[in-house]
């Protein structure tokens, strides 16, 4: 998730509009920072890996001076922060510059086409190919905006773009496909950027683009087209028009898109998130070369700590339901437990979401020195992690500002469970169409966990205030989701909250059991052997919710005493039951944190990422 911005103006320098944007879109993407300006000097690119107040100064941004220009805040996903992946980026003339959020998926094929034809691509980016593309297009086209469409209609994947040419002063196209884009209405300039922060300090009318759409602004209009299978389709002013808002929210609010705290902001991307780690993962050849050091090790670890700890252990679950070899999960900081056992032939799979976590890597580092090859699983390219590792799986969910992990929690399962599903295909345990077939229902995730957010959201939460502990327990799949949700009651809404497997009940934890005491049970699919655990506590008086999907029966009646949420799933398919069952206890913990007065994205004494002993 990146941050862009384009800026073209009658009569006033746009350089300041363009630096303030950035900072107002740092939130999405720090890796490195960027612009183009077109001046009296024609194109001039300045961009760097870094923070945008660094870049700012180090540039001397405030001397540039210009009518129109672009701006860039890169969360990397294709090629490491770098200089030289910085956007924006250009074509061989150096004559386009181009900005851009979200990820190309046929970067590769276009690569090679674009090499064949002469083109010298310079960055790892998939970015750049899009430059490439419309200067390869330009000369079958009888202008440069008829190029442009023909190299978006090339591209597949998720895409913002906006791009300027030093022989058209006075516009900044844009295009759009499954990434955000917005643009802002001024009087004399107009702004076409990633998100709403970066325009309210100079517009609040603003136009929101859709899916498929494209065109360009000049200083004093808007032209504004849909790319259909059967060619271009002009939108009338009119319709235009009518689509135009205005935005009362104030910049935080605007950061925040309008939602009171991040956390709730990020819960509810985790359609978009998990759509994306599927993008960027199922035809990368990296997660099939990860996978075949998985299928040919001799043993393997899982490891990582807090949230990323539970993800692992349902990739270890379903490494063994699926491809049925047996895994190792070792909570990071205690990787002495098995460190003198590891060795040659080994694998790690190390799972941290910032790839910064300290107890993380201290594991990976003894790991590695034993002669153990490490795959890293993370949502930052060039993170420690990313370094040490042999293979490195990238989430690609997007930056993730509270401190409780939720979107890049479901990401990482994603990234793991395709991570499974090749490494099955690898060992022979399941064909090419097998694999098609679970991975065509993968596709659809996003579509589930979009549901059951929404019936979370809409649903009357008990929210347990009076209560100072409670259990959360599950069989199978649902004990290794109940660790989660657990962990988010604790950290969030400041609860104690127990998680183990609901069979271990009867052996000691049942003795707190009494009157009124809340128990949470997460019943899946593979353990209807919970229907007896529901009824031992029923029989002490427990206040019992039973969250379930919608796919299977459960033998347990409602009550007065037992409370049954069911989730939608629509399939009887043990991959994607995390993903309606989760965002329950996402927005569980959240509301009851908001109820209490305490600051979800804050919660105390805990930080993002964890990077001391």
């Amino acid at each position: 998730m990146c941050g862009i911005i384009g800026v073209c103006a009658l009569n006033r320098n746009i350089t300041p509009m363009i630096s303030l944007g950035l900072r107002r879109l740092e939130y999405r993407g720090y890796d490195s920072v960027g612009l183009a300006i077109i001046s009296g000097d024609g194109l001039v690119i300045r961009k760097a890996k870094g923070d945008v107040d660094s870049f700012l100064s180090r540039f001397k941004v405030e001397e540039l001076s210009g009518l129109t220009g672009l701006g860039h805040t890169r969360w990397a996903t294709h090629g490491p922060p770098s200089d030289v992946n910085a956007h924006p980026h250009t074509d061989c003339s150096g004559r386009i510059a181009i900005v851009h959020n979200g990820v190309i998926r046929n970067w590769n094929s276009l690569k090679r086409v674009l090499e064949l034809r002469g083109h010298r691509i310079v960055s790892e980016t998939d970015t750049e190919l899009i430059a490439h593309l419309i200067e390869d297009e330009t000369p079958f086209s009888s202008s440069f905006f008829e190029a442009f469409v023909r190299a978006v209609s090339r591209l597949e994947g998720s895409y913002a773009i906006a791009v300027v040419n030093a022989d058209e002063p006075n516009r900044v196209y844009f295009a759009r496909m499954k990434s955000p884009l917005v643009v802002g209405l001024g009087d004399g300039f107009n702004i076409v950027a990633s998100d709403i922060p970066a325009l309210l300090d100079s517009t609040r009318r603003i136009l929101l683009i859709e899916d498929g759409e494209l065109g360009w602004v000049t200083p004093t209009e808007v032209k504004l087209f849909k790319l259909t299978e059967l060619g271009l389709v002009s939108v009338e002013d009119k319709d235009l028009e009518l689509r135009v808002r205005v935005v009362e929210w104030s910049v935080e609010e605007a950061s925040k898109q309008g939602y009171p705290y991040f956390m709730l902001k990020e819960i509810v991307e985790q359609p978009y998130s998990i759509k994306s780690t599927y993008e960027g993962n199922v035809e990368d050849p990296t997660l099939r070369l990860a996978a075949s050091l998985v299928w040919s090790s001799r043993n393997i670890i899982v490891t990582g700590a807090g949230t990323s700890y539970h993800a692992g252990l349902i990739f270890s679950y379903y490494l063994s339901r699926i491809p049925r070899r047996i895994s190792h999960n070792i909570i990071a900081s205690e990787y002495k437990l098995v460190e003198e056992a590891v060795g040659e032939g080994d694998i790690v799979i190390a799972i941290s979401q910032s790839g910064e976590t300290y107890d993380t890597l201290e594991a990976v580092r003894a790991f590695k020195a034993r002669g153990a090859r490490i795959v890293g699983v993370t949502n930052v390219i060039g993170s420690a992690l990313s370094r040490e590792s042999d293979i490195v799986i990238y989430m690609r969910a997007g930056p993730e500002i509270g401190v409780a992990a939720t979107k890049t929690y479901t990401s990482q399962i994603m990234s793991l469970t395709l991570l499974t599903l090749f490494t099955a295909l690898e060992g022979g345990v399941l064909d090419y169409s097998e694999v098609r077939s679970k991975l065509e229902k993968l596709s659809g995730a996003h579509e589930i966990v979009a549901r059951a957010i929404e019936k979370s959201l809409n649903h009357e939460i008990d929210l347990s205030l009076e209560s100072k502990s409670t259990y959360i327990l599950g069989r199978g799949l649902g004990s290794l989701i109940a660790r989660e949700a657990a962990l988010k009651i604790k950290e969030i809404a400041y609860i104690h909250a127990e998680s183990y497997p609901a069979g271990e009940s009867k052996h000691g934890p049942i003795a707190l059991v009494e009157k009124g005491f809340p128990v949470y049970f997460i019943a899946t699919s593979d353990s209807p052997e919970i229907e007896g655990n529901v009824m031992e506590m029923k029989a002490r008086g427990a206040r019992v919710v039973v969250v379930k999907t919608d796919s299977w029966n459960l033998d347990v009646e409602p009550e007065d005493t037992v409370k049954i949420i069911e989730m939608p799933l629509g399939e009887n398919e043990i991959l994607l039951e995390p993903y309606p069952l989760i965002p329950y206890f996402q927005i569980l913990a959240y509301k009851i944190s908001v109820a209490k007065g305490h600051n979800p994205d804050k919660p105390r004494n805990l930080a993002k990422t964890v990077t001391v002993e």
